[in-house]
């Protein structure tokens, strides 16, 4: 069972990254990053629940760092129009 859990999660991440590399999906849009963070986070699961450290180690900092990606993503979307930015300054 441990197996279709990781080719989901797997097949979730290259999917994102496919569409990525071939201009369908902008890396920095909130699609790209929930295939990311569901896809990273499946196997962080799956990783944790083997004992596989490393293998945790590097999907728990992809689902992270993904996820921080799409809170900054929305609240950006979510700033007034003509606010300020940290990044307009």
């Amino acid at each position: 069972m441990s197996e279709i859990f990781q080719i989901v999660g797997a097949l979730l991440v290259l999917a994102g990254f496919t569409a990525a590399q071939l201009g369908r999906l902008n890396p920095r849009s909130v699609g790209y990053l929930v295939v990311n963070i569901l896809g990273a986070g499946v196997l962080a699961v799956v990783a944790a629940l083997d004992h596989d450290w490393g293998f945790l180690l590097l999907e728990g900092t992809w689902a992270i760092v993904s996820t921080a990606s799409l809170l900054g993503v929305l609240r950006r979307e979510a700033a007034p129009l003509g606010a300020t930015s940290p990044h307009n300054r």
